[in-house]
């Protein structure tokens, strides 16, 4: 092994009396650049900073509380066996997919009783949302979590033997799939703005290129990925979920653009 890239001795910091985990902290700091960079991008087309903070206070909550029911709904093997362990997300497992899913519902709920566009405001804050889910993998990275399998590469990822797999405990490095996805997130985050700047795209076409793209991402990444998982046919569950979505992004952005002669509004 020549290089590798080495995995952090902490996973928290201490405050006075508090114990900050640097997943919490790393989450904080995703929805707070998701809150900016929206905020920015719908100030442009003429909104309000104020909506973007409404839709913020109810579906940053309702994006924990479905990335948390996805988690129990597809591990719940994982989940610490006290009565607290539903409740512990400070110990990592929030499921992207309901946490995208119920936190986008509960903002278009507000969107629309705020009588704003919700396919614009959606379009606004897609780039965002890459942008903190880059944010949100850091916090995996300091929880040595969700990474790949053994890999010898320069860039490999060390992980300690503690929270190495059983099956990979004499293997001491593995693909740091966080990274690809913060890598990817951030690309696909410039490639929407471009887009958005560059070319035509009826609204809500760029927030279905996000599910798409996104998506697509995640069909690679399921294939490296070693952690516990529920498997159908060999396969993560969440290699079919990624698929489904990848083709169901897709198709939404060709209706959107289809729509009235592709004629943006």
């Amino acid at each position: 092994m020549i290089a590798s890239i080495p995995s952090p001795s902490f996973n928290g910091i201490h405050v006075g009396p508090l114990d900050l985990r640097m997943y919490g902290l790393m989450y904080a700091l995703a929805v707070m650049a998701a809150i900016a960079i929206t905020g920015r991008r719908w100030e442009r087309q003429g909104g309000s900073r104020e909506l973007v903070y409404d839709v913020a206070l109810w579906g940053f909550p309702a994006g924990l509380i479905g990335g948390r029911l996805y988690f129990l709904a597809t591990s719940w093997n994982e989940v610490p066996d006290h009565w607290w362990g539903p409740l512990a997300i400070w110990k990592g497992g929030l499921g992207i997919w309901g946490g995208i899913a119920l936190g986008t519902l509960v903002g278009i709920w507000r969107l629309r009783r705020a009588g704003a566009d919700v396919a614009r405001f959606l379009d606004a804050a897609a780039p965002a949302l890459l942008v903190a889910q880059a944010i949100g993998r850091i916090g995996n990275y300091f929880n040595q979590e969700l990474f790949g399998g053994p890999t010898n590469l320069p860039w490999a990822l060390k992980i300690s033997p503690a929270h190495r797999p059983e099956r990979y405990l004499a293997s001491p490095t593995f693909h740091p799939t966080f990274l690809y996805e913060l890598i990817w997130n951030l690309l696909l985050a410039a490639a929407l703005v471009w887009l958005g700047r560059r070319r035509e795209v009826r609204p809500p076409g760029l927030f279905a290129l996000y599910v798409a793209g996104y998506s697509a991402f995640r069909i690679f990444e399921e294939l490296l990925r070693v952690d516990p998982a529920h498997h159908i046919l060999g396969l993560r569950l969440n290699f079919f979920v990624a698929g489904t979505l990848t083709v169901a992004g897709l198709g939404w952005f060709a209706s959107a653009q289809r729509r009235r002669g592709a004629q943006p509004d």
